[in-house]
């Protein structure tokens, strides 16, 4: 049951039902809405055009197509269509910010959206090519099929739930990939025997979240045998700073999704009895920390992948040669690091910041934007690539597990039984491609 906005999760996949108190305080805000717009001042979108037309004032048989005018008119894009998951967030994260009566819409609109959420079926929402200031263009998509009064055309289209909704979903998949990260590298310093000193909690004194994830780590890497050698190679030391990194930087697009739903970003916004034109679509805060949690991704997939180049050296592990079970005969598994390297190659070129391109649309009316909308699909895409070099490596950690005939730390024994579970033992060179494959879709 929905008591408040905030009870909304955009990665749940349960049926809403929005409590009848809320829906009666959306109510009396409407009636006030309704009874401010017949009073005949002008109100942007509502009896006037949009953008550089807003100077044009529209007549009564003008306002009463307006709204669904709106949504037809920018309905522009066309595939690749966002996964069913992602489409579900950017519904969710509407329905989240018509709750606060910001936007002013019915009862009626928000019981059109509910059932559209429920019923499963999400419409087709362009993944890109939202080139505006907001999120016109995937909104109209979103919102097609659905009727709509006074005004609420455009508050439909207000704003951007989408790109919010949308990270509020990948949240949930970063948080549970950090998790991974850890265990995978946890693995990796284990199976070499790296000396454990610098994962030492009193390292992260004055960082408690870099005191926990050292904690974290040592405890999965399980206890200390004589060390290999003093210092392992630095992409075993760092390992604790690089996820916190991405836990720290996760914890602050969190923050900013919170800010995102819970301020004002509907223009115009009904607030205090009056319509008020706000730049809430402007998602600079929304972009800039899903760039910030784009590249902590791409640096911890980096520092995954020079792990899994040092698994296979046998100076480093003292196993065979690329952790191959016959070295010569057998390639083992450099080919598997070869794919992460091209992998990591991609994230780089996912890094450039989003929001540092000014662009005029509108005929100028709309002369900057911050491509809030493309932030959190590049985060997407990271999260995907990252899960792959995570993949790569923990092939690798398993595998020298085997050749090491090391115990396996019993925090890793789960993990290892999944891998186990779904990938033969490697005794011979094979298609890696397929174990990677059932990595991801089986155990990551």
């Amino acid at each position: 049951m929905i008591n408040e906005p905030s009870d909304l999760d955009p990665s749940s996949t349960e049926a809403i039902v929005i409590a009848q108190p809320l829906l009666d305080r959306v109510a009396a805000i409407r009636v006030n809405v309704l009874q401010t717009l017949a009073q005949g001042d002008a109100v942007y979108g509502v009896n006037t055009g949009m953008g550089n037309m807003s100077k044009v004032r529209l007549s009564e048989d003008e306002q009463r197509v307006h709204q669904q005018n709106l949504l037809l008119g920018r309905a522009v894009g066309g595939p690749p269509w966002l996964p069913a998951a992602e489409a579900r967030a950017v519904l969710i994260g509407r329905l989240r910010t018509f709750l606060t009566g910001d936007a002013g819409v019915s009862v009626e609109l928000i019981d059109q959206l509910v059932a559209l959420i429920n019923s499963g079926c999400v419409p087709d929402i362009p993944a890109e090519g939202a080139g505006s200031a907001g999120e016109i263009i995937p909104l109209a998509h979103a919102f097609a099929s659905l009727e709509v009064g006074p005004k609420e055309g455009i508050a439909l289209l207000a704003g951007i739930p989408g790109a919010t909704g949308r990270a509020a979903l990948q949240l949930t998949r970063v948080r549970r990939l950090a998790d991974q990260l850890t265990a995978v590298g946890a693995g990796a310093i284990a199976v070499i025997g790296a000396n454990r000193a610098p994962y030492n909690a009193a390292v992260g004194r004055a960082d408690e979240l870099l005191a926990a994830e050292l904690m974290r780590i040592r405890e999965l890497a399980g206890p200390e045998d004589e060390p290999r050698s003093l210092q392992a190679p630095v992409s075993f030391r760092v390992a604790g700073h690089v996820i916190a990194h991405v836990r720290r930087s996760l914890g602050a697009l969190q923050e900013a999704v919170v800010r995102a739903f819970d301020g004002v970003t509907d223009s115009p916004a009904y607030l205090d009895g009056e319509f008020i034109g706000t730049a809430g679509f402007h998602g600079l805060d929304l972009a800039a920390h899903c760039d910030q949690l784009t590249v902590a991704l791409a640096h911890a997939a980096e520092v995954s992948t020079a792990r899994l180049h040092r698994l296979l050296d046998p100076a480093v592990t003292g196993l065979p040669a690329q952790l191959a079970h016959e070295p010569g005969p057998q390639a083992g598994l450099v080919a598997v690091h070869k794919r992460a390297v091209a992998t990591v190659h991609q994230l780089r070129r996912l890094t450039l910041p989003t929001a540092i391109s000014t662009a005029e649309t509108s005929n100028g009316q709309e002369d900057v934007q911050t491509f809030s909308w493309e932030a959190v699909g590049v985060l997407g895409e990271a999260i995907r690539l990252t899960r792959q070099t995570t993949a790569c490596e923990l092939l690798a950690v398993r595998q020298a597990f085997a050749l090491s005939k090391r115990p396996i730390p019993s925090g890793l024994a789960d993990l290892i039984q999944a891998v186990d579970a779904v990938v033969p033992p490697i005794d011979a060179d094979r298609p890696f491609g397929l174990d990677l494959t059932r990595l991801l879709d089986e155990v990551l």
